[in-house]
């Protein structure tokens, strides 16, 4: 997108004085983009060094069975952590919302594995095209959020590289970005002593509005996230992150090494979605997929079949399952009884692609069953796209929820998404969007 002529960065907020650069600086309300657009960075700040020797010790350490999921500190608010839409709007939030609420309809953007570590242009290219939505003439087509499906920074969560991978991409962003803890955002590279999640906690999960060091300047403030699982709640849709830990393979919501309150967290989530006859969208987001059709990235089985044993029990089952990890894009189809699930993975947000077929293999066609083990349910691969980066424009109306798969390739000028998919709220039948 063009931009104006202006220095790549501003180094204070919209305020009189400016900020410390060694700690926190707490404001009164939440800071999104910066005053005036900027050109987009050529390089980075900190130059990110080859993570591949300390991936051959990770390699081995996995070879010998010592990489466990790591325990992560309870989020505040137990036993359902829950953060809303006019919280994190500050003091304009309560009239914001009303306007969406009255407008019919809420738009969000959603994708994962966005940090790189090479250069900053397949990010920017992405982020372009986000902020582009902002553009359009109808204001109730603007996003409200970007909810980050995790790897937010690459490779092991490193607070240095907060600027460079999330900061500088999204100065421009004119809207609350939320984010699930993907396995790089908690890993600890062997041989150090950081706390996992340390950095993430730090920028997503402030008690207040605050800008943190690794803003490096920029006015975008941290996040009020309650922890690393919780509901987000906004007009017409509840959305509930789960964090699916530190492993390439599988997602870990729970076991011995990090028990089980998450489980019993989804417990409450859903008990309270039947208890308030909630008859909005609701959507379950984790790092990790529960399928994949190839790719060096597999299934979680034991993550699907422990949040299947919950919505079992509760009787309540989410109207779509948005993951990333896998590098690409996926949409599936659960066909579960009477009902349509559309699984979604969009993990494509910037930091390189991963093809569903090695070299030289035949393309997938679509539509393709996937041979499941873990259920009878059938599953279908719908389409994919492992050629391009994007991203999701997720619209929620009363009635209906739609998820659209926009690539970045498209360019700004561009509003036609490649792939959609439409959910019937009342029916949980895929539908045609009726607006």
């Amino acid at each position: 997108m063009s931009r104006s002529p202006q220095n790549r960065r501003r180094r204070t907020p919209p305020q009189s004085d400016p900020i410390d650069n060694t700690g926190p600086t707490v404001l009164g309300n939440p800071v999104f983009a910066q005053p005036q657009p900027t050109p987009d960075p050529t390089k980075f700040e900190i130059k990110h060094p080859s993570d591949n020797p300390v991936y051959k010790q990770i390699d081995e350490l996995n070879r010998e069975h010592k990489i466990v999921p790591l325990p992560f500190p309870p989020p505040r608010g137990l036993p359902e952590p829950r953060l809303t839409l006019a919280a994190v709007l500050g003091s304009g939030g309560n009239a914001a919302v009303q306007r969406i609420t009255q407008s019919g309809q809420l738009v969000f953007h959603s994708t994962g594995d966005t940090g790189n570590t090479r250069s900053p242009e397949s990010q920017s290219l992405v982020a372009d095209k986000l902020v582009s939505d902002f553009s359009d003439t109808d204001a109730k087509e603007w996003p409200s959020f970007f909810f980050h499906l995790g790897d937010v920074i690459y490779s092991f969560g490193e607070s240095q590289y907060y600027y460079d991978q999330f900061y500088e991409p999204y100065r421009d962003y004119r809207a609350p970005i939320l984010a699930l803890a993907g396995n790089h955002d908690g890993m600890v590279a062997p041989g150090t002593n950081v706390t996992t999640l340390a950095a993430f906690l730090e920028n997503f999960c402030a008690s207040e509005f605050e800008v943190t060091p690794e803003a490096g300047g920029l006015s975008r403030t941290a996040q009020i996230q309650p922890g690393v699982f919780f509901t987000f709640e906004a007009p017409f849709v509840r959305i509930l992150a789960l964090y699916s830990n530190t492993l390439e393979d599988p997602g870990v919501i729970a076991d011995d090494h990090v028990g089980h309150s998450q489980l019993d967290y989804l417990k409450a989530a859903l008990a309270r979605v039947k208890s308030d006859n909630f008859k909005g969208a609701l959507i379950l987001a984790h790092h990790h997929p529960a399928y994949t059709a190839g790719s060096k990235h597999g299934w979680s089985e034991q993550m699907l079949s422990q949040i299947d044993q919950v919505c079992q029990q509760s009787g309540v089952w989410p109207h779509a399952v948005l993951s990333a990890h896998a590098h690409n894009y996926q949409r599936f189809t659960r066909q579960h009884g009477q009902t349509q699930i559309p699984y979604i993975i969009c993990g494509n947000g910037g930091h390189g692609l991963a093809k569903l077929v090695k070299k030289g293999g035949s393309p997938l066609r679509t539509p393709q069953l996937l041979q499941t083990t873990g259920h009878a349910d059938k599953v279908t691969l719908e389409n994919y796209d492992d050629q391009d980066y994007g991203y999701l424009r997720v619209v929620v109306t009363a009635t209906q929820l739609r998820i659209e798969y926009h690539p970045a390739s498209d360019g700004s000028e561009a509003k036609t998404p490649d792939d959609f998919v439409t959910v019937d709220l009342a029916s949980r039948k895929l539908v045609h969007f009726s607006g």
